[in-house]
């Protein structure tokens, strides 16, 4: 099954930044638009994992969230990867306080060295982590700079994550998302 660890944002998050995103998906028809129920921020993806390698994951990855504590989060700005003249994604970074990005970074690294020690190891582990929630898709590389000057100036509300979700995607002509377990971070203080 294609598994990956994220955040949640809450509801109150992701209705702001639909607000923001809405009126610019007419104008670009050739994107693959995520809509709100699946817009998350990723922690790492694991690609296929077996099922027998579920219950050594699921218990690596409650000591990870168990180390750390949640962080106050907020989606902000529009980008893109790999740039914005070439993009194959839209994006909305994830902004914070210096620290909280700094514990963010640091839960992720968790999450991605307890999926090796449990055989599911992340394709993508040792690359530079920038979170981000991604709100759409090119097939093909694709100028993206006015999308993203149209959201340069958005900053939605703070919200502090609370814990992490094991989801499974489901690809497709209706790419799907179903959280198969989640695990509380620490409380501050």
């Amino acid at each position: 099954m294609r598994l990956f660890v994220a955040l949640l944002p809450p509801q109150q998050a992701r209705t702001e930044l639909e607000t923001a995103v809405a009126p610019l998906r007419p104008g670009w028809p050739g994107l693959r638009w995520a809509g709100p129920d699946r817009w998350h921020v990723t922690l790492a993806f694991l690609g296929e994992v077996s099922e027998t390698r579920l219950d050594g994951l699921r218990e690596r990855l409650g000591r990870a969230a168990s180390r750390h504590q949640g962080v106050q989060l907020r989606i902000g700005r529009g980008g893109a990867f790999p740039s914005a003249a070439k993009a194959r994604v839209l994006c909305a970074h994830i902004e914070g306080e210096a620290p909280a990005l700094a514990g963010m970074r640091a839960l992720a690294a968790s999450v991605a060295a307890g999926a090796r020690r449990a055989g599911a190891p992340p394709p993508d582990e040792g690359r530079r982590y920038r979170p981000h929630v991604t709100l759409a898709r090119s097939r093909q590389p694709a100028d993206l700079s006015p999308l993203i000057e149209a959201l340069s100036g958005f900053s939605g509300s703070d919200w502090t994550a609370t814990r992490i979700e094991l989801i499974r995607s489901q690809t497709g002509p209706q790419p799907r998302y179903d959280s198969i377990g989640d695990w509380p971070l620490r409380a501050p203080g």
